[in-house]
């Protein structure tokens, strides 16, 4: 939540997001009832790639707003997920990414983030997601070993294309706010801490 990495499934939030990967395919729905006990559910193809070239998220929380731009080909695309699927592999104990009638999803997740706590999340993205989309949404965190993040937060991640990316910006480069400059799939893997 903190440097925000949206990673809208187990939504820690740390700005991958949000980074980070896309919704089912239209008319796909995904929820634990479908799974055997103890399974993280995972996102299902994606309805539309992102397009390839510099993409930015506002994160905002309602005091502030964090800014970070990720570099995208569609083979970074596709490791990168909007609805965190990595993380809901290995770290959440519930998962789900429903359609809604109004053509957004429905995301509902409770992840266990280590010393960052346990996350529920519930939240809905809405958008093209092959240009721009927006999550809303919503944490509870406790057990965290930072005090600061335990607690309610509200998150509202905007991403749009913005072009190609600037010389020295290679696939998955991510721009940190305040220039700091990552590989987005380091920090995306759950091992890396999230």
């Amino acid at each position: 939540m903190r440097l925000v990495f949206a990673s809208a499934a187990g939504l820690t939030l740390t700005v991958v997001l949000l980074g980070c990967q896309r919704p089912p395919a239209p008319g796909a729905e995904h929820s634990k009832a479908a799974q055997a006990p103890g399974a993280a559910q995972t996102a299902a193809a994606p309805a539309a790639p992102r397009h390839p070239g510099l993409w930015e998220q506002r994160v905002s929380d309602g005091q502030g707003v964090q800014v970070s731009r990720v570099c995208l080909d569609a083979a970074t695309d596709r490791q990168l997920s909007l609805f965190g699927r990595q993380m809901s592999e290995s770290q959440c104990q519930e998962h789900s990414v429903t359609r809604q009638p109004n053509g957004g999803w429905r995301i509902a997740t409770v992840c266990d983030m280590g010393s960052g706590g346990r996350v529920s999340t519930t939240g809905v993205a809405t958008g093209d997601f092959a240009r721009s989309y927006q999550i809303r949404f919503e944490t509870t965190t406790t057990g965290a070993a930072l005090d600061q993040m335990n607690g309610q937060h509200r998150l509202i991640v905007d991403a749009a294309f913005n072009g190609p990316c600037p010389a020295g910006m290679a696939p998955g480069d991510m721009e940190l706010p305040g220039g700091t400059r990552v590989r987005a799939l380091d920090i995306s893997r759950p091992e890396a801490g999230h």
